[in-house]
């Protein structure tokens, strides 16, 4: 059985003291990919280092993530534009809109969210979108660009079922993680009305770690709980999920 990570952070900091044995024991239990958002320009050679060393493994991303849109964004912008020319990318991403910290650079969010996008439109790219408390701000800048050319992933969704049929809406996968198995996260009450088709699995580790390591680092192998949860929703064993979400997850970034 073969999983694919759609959204791990790899390459943080909380990693540093064990990375490749949490990439082994990933592997060990059947993840056989591991797709790597982008967060800012200081962790861009960390990534590339990490691909270099796993390179049947590990996909990278390159974008701005909206937690880190400062003053700076417009420099920020153009590394990842540089980056975007000089290496291939699996997706644009992590991009889009968090109003959940601070809402002072709301602006300045939406402009890189709507620029990006528009980059992985010209490059024929997938997005992956973050979005916390900002729904309503990102189908704004979704609605800003025709349908052709977009589709991606609606990272770490934790809507509602109206919000998951207005993502699948604007051809993006819903990118179901760690919060399925929580007793407050609701997701779970209406992700069985959702076709699998529509869903990819993924850890966001080290964040967000699924029950029963709630509270701690999330780590990617740890997608295997995700995996039991959504057999246990959509009352499918877990080596079909784990097939139809894998095959999704392709679909989306081709490599």
């Amino acid at each position: 059985m073969k999983l694919i990570d759609t959204h791990t952070h790899l390459y943080v900091e909380a990693f540093d003291e064990d990375r490749d044995e949490v990439i082994q024991n990933a592997l060990a239990k059947g993840i056989d990919l591991f797709y790597l958002p982008s967060i800012d320009s200081t962790y861009t050679t960390k990534m590339y280092d990490l691909e270099k060393k796993y390179p049947d493994h590990i996909r990278l991303m390159m974008g701005l993530h909206p937690t880190h849109v400062k003053e700076n964004f417009k420099e920020e912008l153009n590394h990842v534009a540089q980056n975007l020319e000089q290496h291939n990318f699996a997706a644009v991403g992590e991009i889009g809109i968090d109003l959940y910290w601070d809402q002072t650079f709301l602006k300045q969010q939406q402009e890189a969210f709507d620029t990006q996008i528009g980059w992985a439109k010209e490059k024929g790219l997938p997005i992956v979108i973050h979005c916390r408390d900002a729904f309503d701000e990102v189908f704004e800048v979704l609605e800003g660009h025709s349908a052709e050319g977009l589709f991606g992933i609606f990272h770490c969704f934790t809507g509602t079922k109206q919000q998951a049929e207005q993502a699948i809406g604007f051809n993006l996968k819903l990118g179901i993680g760690g919060v399925v198995t929580f007793k407050n996260g609701k997701i779970d009450q209406f992700l069985e009305q959702i076709p699998i088709e529509n869903i990819v699995l993924e850890t966001d580790a080290p964040y967000l770690a699924p029950a029963p390591f709630r509270g701690k680092r999330n780590q990617s192998e740890y997608l295997v709980h995700v995996l039991e949860k959504m057999a246990s929703i959509h009352q499918r064993s877990e080596e079909e999920i784990a097939a139809i979400t894998s095959k999704n997850a392709l679909s989306i970034f081709k490599f």
